[in-house]
Order: structure tokens, then sequence, then C-alpha cells
């Protein structure tokens, strides 16, 4: 008789051990660097920083969105080596690179390998993100639907469409202002100044903001996330590799990780804060929650997916920051900056740091 496999089996700590990541750029400029490059800067920064030679990863989980087949192995073969090790190209649309690790991080946590690399690089096209498979079901077809059943669709991007109707749900339901998602993308372009790979350090006013281009509807340009050439890379590793290369005093544990995907209410409920994701968020933090033993309020800074100011604040209700409904009043406290409950987004997020998907 075979034993029967069980969830409940211990599972190994895994550590992140060195971190690497280029600044972000606009796409397009004048002598911009090839994928192959960004990855070799990002992923020769998180070896070092861990002080370990490539020929010491066991695997890799290779992040990209735009590009062709096998792009992983090519950002790698010729500026780290070529030593055979299974190479795994992940593509999983903005959380491309977030997949990366968590393949990376259950092949230490099942025992597969002690050591793992997580790289993510992409190289995307100026302006808005368009559709490129004409010939093929729409992946999102059925959040689409959504969509069009609630408020229509319009000629323009569909993408910002998406979240400024979730914004609009939200003000409909619970009183939300202009004003405070506009304070969003105030707070993370001011928050970015401070930081270096950051694709914009300008600080603006609020009313700059709240006037800058429109991109649909009350969502302003400075309230979105820009298209961005960069890369990033992290080493994992398990105890006993930290241990046999002493390297425990940089050695950061992962204490919970989740990833969760679309449930039956982000399509039946008619709620467009639901379709873009809210109660896989919820989900996802609880799990984590539970499985860490931490609690909001135990925690300091956050970095969160603020692809547009709309859903940085539906996440601060996701994560369970505030009750449902509240994120405009948690964003009128300052608790999501210096000084309040929390600092989210203090590499100035998607919004001002840019967003490689």
């Amino acid at each position: 008789m075979l034993p029967v496999a069980s969830k409940n089996l211990p599972q190994r700590m895994v550590f992140v051990v060195g971190v690497g990541m280029t600044k972000f750029l606009k796409p397009g400029l004048e002598n911009s660097r090839d994928y192959p490059d960004l990855a070799k800067e990002a992923a020769q920064k998180a070896l070092a920083d861990a002080q370990i030679p490539y020929s010491l990863v066991e695997q890799a989980c290779i992040g990209y969105v735009y590009g062709d087949s096998t792009c992983g192995q090519r950002s790698i073969y010729h500026s780290l080596g070529l030593t055979g090790i299974p190479i795994i190209n992940v593509n999983n649309n903005c959380a491309t690179g977030s997949t990366a690790l968590f393949m990376a991080r259950q092949l230490i946590q099942g025992g597969m390998a002690d050591c793992v690399l997580a790289l993510g690089f992409e190289k995307m096209e100026k302006g808005s993100i368009v559709t490129s498979s004409s010939h093929r079901t729409n992946p999102v077809d059925k959040h689409l639907e959504v969509l069009i059943n609630k408020y229509g669709l319009s000629a323009k991007p569909v993408v910002p469409q998406m979240f400024a109707f979730a914004g609009k749900e939200h003000m409909e339901k619970y009183g939300t202002t202009v004003e405070q998602f506009a304070k969003i993308g105030w707070k993370n372009h001011k928050h970015s100044v401070n930081n270096p790979n950051s694709q914009f350090q300008q600080e603006y006013s609020l009313d700059e903001v709240m006037t800058s281009r429109e991109v649909f509807d009350y969502l302003t340009v400075l309230q979105c996330c820009p298209t961005s050439d960069g890369a990033a890379a992290a080493i994992l590793a398990s105890e006993r590799f930290v241990r046999k290369h002493g390297l425990e005093s940089k050695a950061v544990e992962i204490l919970a990780q989740e990833m969760v995907t679309d449930l039956p209410s982000s399509f039946k409920e008619n709620s467009i804060i639901k379709m873009v994701g809210f109660d896989m968020s919820k989900e996802a933090a609880r799990k984590c929650y539970e499985k860490s033993g931490l609690r909001p309020s135990d925690i300091d800074v956050i970095e969160l997916h603020d692809c547009f100011s709309v859903n940085e604040l539906l996440t601060y209700e996701a994560l369970g920051l505030c009750p449902e409904g509240q994120g405009g009043k948690l964003v009128d406290r300052g608790d999501n900056t210096y000084g309040g409950k929390w600092v989210i987004n203090p590499s100035g997020g998607l919004i001002s740091k840019g967003h490689p998907l």
C-alpha cells in the first residue's frame, strides 16, 4: 500500500538571502537596454548581495510577460552561466514576479532544491497596454462582461476603465471621493523621491495630481502606473543552505505567501470591485495572517499592487487595514504614510516607481 500524502507534513523554512534590482525606465528611450542586460544586472546584484556564485543555484524561475518563448533561458545563459539547471518560464500578467517567487519558494519548501533564483524582467512598448490575441479568446472576456453589464464599455483603453468603474462603484456605495483616490497618487509620487530606482522621482501637489491629463473619467495620469523596462531578482535558500554557507546574518524568512485565483463572486455579483480582484486579495491576506499568526496591527511597511490609485484603496480594505468602505477615511487620516499606522508603498509604488509587468 502506498503511503498517503498529507498537507500537514512539516514544511521546510525558506529564506531570501539576496536581492537585486535595476532602475525602472520609460520604454523606448534612446540607448535603452534589452532584456538580457536588464536581467544580468538584477541577477548579478542578487548574487553579490547573497555573496554566492551562480554555480550554487540549482533551479531558476524566470518571469516575463512580453517576449518569445524561452526568453528566460536567453536572459541568463550568457550572463550567468550554462550550468544545465532547470529553467522555468513564468507568464502570469501583473502577478508574474510574485508567481516566480511563489514557485521558487515551493521548490525549496518541498525539498526539491536548496537554492533557487527567482528573476523577473520586462521590455515593454510605450503607451497603454493592448491585447495581442485578436484571433483567440480574450482571457478576460468574462471579466469584461461584468463591466459591460454594469457600466458599459467605451473605445478607450480597457484596463483604466475597469479600475475607474471599480472606484465609481466604491463612491456610489460608500461615499468615497475623487480627492481621496488622488491623495494616493500624491502620496506615492512623494515617496518615490527617495527611491533611486524609481522611474519618476518628482513630487507633485494634490492639485497637480487631480488636474493632470485625464486617462479615463476622474483617473488622471498621475494616479496610473506607467509602462516600464526593468528587472528584479531574489535568491531563495533552505535553512540547510543558509547554515552551510554562513548566511544567517542576511537570511530573511518568508513567513507566509499565498496565491489565490478568481472566485465565483468575481463574476456572479455584478460588482466591478470584486471583478478586479477584491475577494482574491482578501482571501490571500486571510490565509497569510492565519499562517503567520500576524495581524495588520503587527505590520509596519506594506508594498501593494497600486496599478491605479483605486486599486491601492481597495487593497487597504482587502488586507483588513480598515473595514470595507472605510479606505477613504484611512487615506484622510494619513495612515498610509510616514507618521501614520503604516508606510504603504515607500518605493513609490507602481504609480511612481514604474510597472514592468
